[in-house]
């Protein structure tokens, strides 16, 4: 489940994931698809490989990087840098960390068990495993904290704030119900425990400035908003009433005004935070007004959970998809001045829809996009595609280097499980080990920019690798 702003969701590889609809009738074979963290870049994972997309135009979808590594299941790229993050099921105890305009590998992690989800952020990178948290230091990969024993978290749900100024971690509290664990992986102290749910967690995510949380238990009928840090609880929405679904996603809309969710139904559903005001209170008594204040009167001599339900806010604007079985992420973003509803699915589809943020209602379809080319609405995928490889070759003419799928195919320096350390908690790289060479800035990291480079440079051999350790 994206995070947050990390919105990636990851199936089992095979015909079974995805259905038999993939291009030309065969097995989608699907593995990934995320947002970043600002919802200006998107990440395909598939057994063949994996690509990037840029999300700067409605009606032209850019690719610009594609790899041939196998088998991925988790792909996630920091804001507009170069720096990915990539995991595949041949090696799922293992993140690669490649500067994808370089083609080099930056460095590699092993871990003791499976990795279920990585979040990335200017300050911090955070891997998850089923009972265990293991938070690097962006600029260097230093591992700096480990958290054990975490409840038993089998979907590796968690949300990593992305501000500048902070870096909170959510992750559930208990395998039970919905306790979520609001952690700060800058002072690595916990912040505060919300209890949000009855019934355990099913999607976690923080709104850009880091000052509100939301969140969705695996009933998926009630979305619940909480301040940040204090944990209280701000808003309710009812997504409905009638049966329970699975929660795919939850995304705030880069001011927080807004809130999407979309679940293994058909709609997808947008929420408004908005209080109301003594002044819009007092309004001209029109019929919903009208409604809503015999609701609210009533609501007093009903029971504390009928009135409850009667309390919360509905949808302020939905989405109807095409189908409700496929697997399917989504976001809010600004694209060409306007506000844009993204939902990514299974089939490889990218659907973006235009929302009406003063009227809300249903929202209309700007454009389709297949993320194989060749399908779907637009017929100018495939020369888009394209031009997105002659200008990674571009790049990799300029910069002099071997193309990204020519080094993923070289062999390590040696087997993941190497006796290879990498960084210890306490004093970073072991001695006699290679040392990664660094490029600390002197302010804010600024990694918004297509042309600036991630924090950290490759190892001086290429092929830095570590083992992560238990604090």
């Amino acid at each position: 489940m994206e995070d947050r702003r990390s919105l990636g969701i990851g199936m089992e590889t095979g015909e079974g994931a995805g259905g038999p609809s993939g291009p030309d009738g065969l097995g989608l074979r699907f593995g990934c698809v995320s947002f970043n963290q600002d919802s200006t870049s998107l990440a395909l994972g598939t057994k063949t490989g994996y690509k990037l997309f840029s999300l700067t135009m409605v009606d032209k979808l850019d690719c610009i990087h594609e790899s041939e590594t196998l088998d991925v299941y988790i792909v996630e790229r920091l804001f507009s840098s170069s720096l990915v993050v990539v995991v595949s099921t041949t090696m799922p105890h293992c993140m690669n960390i490649y500067h994808f305009k370089k083609g080099t590998e930056i460095c590699n992690y092993s871990y003791p068990n499976k990795i279920l989800s990585v979040r990335l952020n200017r300050q911090r990178l955070v891997v998850c495993l089923e009972e265990s948290i293991y938070i690097h230091n962006i600029k260097d990969m230093k591992l700096l904290k480990t958290l054990l024993n975490t409840p038993s978290n089998p979907s590796g749900l968690c949300a990593l704030s992305t501000n500048h100024s902070s870096s909170y971690l959510a992750y559930p509290g208990s395998a039970t119900i919905g306790e979520i664990i609001v952690y700060d992986a800058n002072n690595f102290v916990t912040v505060t425990m919300i209890p949000a749910h009855d019934s355990p967690l099913a999607a976690l995510t923080f709104n850009a400035s880091a000052t509100k949380l939301g969140s969705a238990s695996e009933r998926g009928t009630v979305i619940r908003v909480f301040s940040i840090p204090e944990g209280q609880r701000l808003f309710e929405f009812r997504r409905g009433m009638k049966r329970y679904v699975n929660i795919r996603s939850l995304s705030f809309s880069p001011d927080g005004q807004f809130l999407c969710a979309s679940s293994n139904t058909e709609t997808v559903h947008i929420f408004k935070l908005e209080q109301l005001g003594p002044s819009e209170g007092d309004e001209a008594a029109t019929w919903t007004s009208y409604v809503g204040k015999m609701f609210s009167a009533a609501s007093s001599y009903f029971p504390a959970q009928v009135s409850g339900m009667m309390s919360q806010d509905r949808a302020f604007a939905t989405v109807h998809l095409l189908t409700s079985c496929q697997e399917n992420v989504c976001t809010l973003a600004i694209i060409q001045k306007l506000l844009r509803l993204l939902v990514a699915t299974t089939d490889g589809q990218l659907f973006i829809y235009t929302v009406d943020p003063l009227d809300g209602g249903e929202c209309m379809l700007a454009h389709k996009h297949s993320l194989f080319g060749g399908g779907g609405d637009d017929d100018d995928d495939d020369d888009e595609l394209n031009e997105g490889k002659e200008t990674e070759r571009s790049v990799g003419q300029t910069q002099a280097c071997p193309s990204y799928a020519a080094t993923a195919a070289l062999p390590a320096s040696g087997p993941v499980t190497a006796t290879l350390t990498g960084y210890s908690e306490d004093s970073g790289a072991k001695k006699g080990e290679v040392i990664p060479e660094h490029e600390f800035a002197a302010g804010p990291v600024c990694l918004d920019d297509e042309n600036e480079f991630p924090p950290i440079n490759w190892c001086r051999d290429g092929t830095g690798g570590g083992q992560a350790r238990s604090s």
